[in-house]
């Protein structure tokens, strides 16, 4: 069995973070691996606190499971603070050096739907000039696609040309260009957008699941696309197979909490 490291926040009510990753991996038949990167309080109803992990802490569980379990495939999820991205990206700095080519996927949590600031300013910046040169992919919503680009978009004409400047951004400041799964779930047509790392772009057909069983579908599409990868599957396959995985997740799910409740994450091993 592969294995997949998701690096992430633990969310108590496990919609998002860690415990959503570890459900998710386990549907695409992968064994989840974990390190918390920040405990947050919250709910269906929102983020109530967020306590980041100890930088040495992060540090020490990347390599102890290092060690002992090398991981196939990374998910970068929520960091919490700037020396816990600073850390994560030495980790990432230390694959490369030592030739190890497995996918690494960021998706840029910097603040949650409810408005919860989940990266300081400090930590975006470190990000943006160091980390995202590191990974292979990146899946950014609509909100974090225009911080990290400086592009607006308030709809879905705005998004390619807004991928295509975060690209050569992180170009110019670390000479690489990773692939871009833009999430269109914000937007009034949900669909999403796919740009390699050559530059070529392809359109990800959506539908809207009139559920309010909504919370980390965007840290489901994240884990789901980097299990793809991890099965062998090319990006685009990875990202349609992530979309429909996510479509299935919706549409099983049942209402839970008093405000937006989590999504059925093991909808693929239910029989009948």
């Amino acid at each position: 069995m592969k294995t997949v490291l998701s690096i992430a926040g633990y969310d108590p009510s496990s919609g998002a973070g860690i415990t959503a990753d570890l459900m998710v991996f386990a549907a695409h038949g992968l064994f989840g691996l974990s390190c918390i990167t920040a405990l947050t309080v919250q709910s269906t109803t929102g983020v109530r606190g967020v306590h980041p992990v100890s930088a040495e802490v992060l540090e020490d569980t990347l390599e102890c499971l290092d060690q002992d379990t090398p991981p196939d495939g990374i998910k970068i999820g929520m960091m919490g603070a700037s020396d816990n991205v600073r850390v994560i990206a030495a980790y990432v700095e230390t694959l490369r050096a030592a030739g190890r080519s497995i996918p690494v996927v960021l998706d840029p949590v910097i603040q949650s739907s409810s408005g919860a600031v989940l990266l300081d300013r400090s930590g975006v910046e470190i990000l943006r000039s160091r980390l995202i040169g590191l990974v292979d992919w990146i899946t950014p919503n609509t909100k974090e696609l225009e911080l990290l680009s400086g592009r607006a978009v308030p709809d879905t004409t705005a998004v390619a040309d807004a991928c295509g400047v975060l690209q050569d951004k992180t170009y110019a400041e670390t000479g690489r260009r990773p692939g871009i799964v833009a999430k269109g779930g914000h937007l009034s047509k949900p669909d999403d957008y796919l740009l390699d790392g050559a530059g070529r772009g392809v359109w990800l057909p959506g539908e809207w699941v009139d559920t309010a069983s909504t919370h980390g579908t965007g840290c489901a599409l994240s884990s789901a696309f980097l299990s793809g990868l991890v099965l062998g599957e090319t990006p685009e396959e990875a990202a349609h197979h992530a979309k429909k995985y996510l479509t299935g997740a919706l549409r099983s799910a049942k209402a839970l909490g008093k405000g937006f409740g989590p999504m059925n994450h093991l909808w693929t091993l239910v029989k009948g």
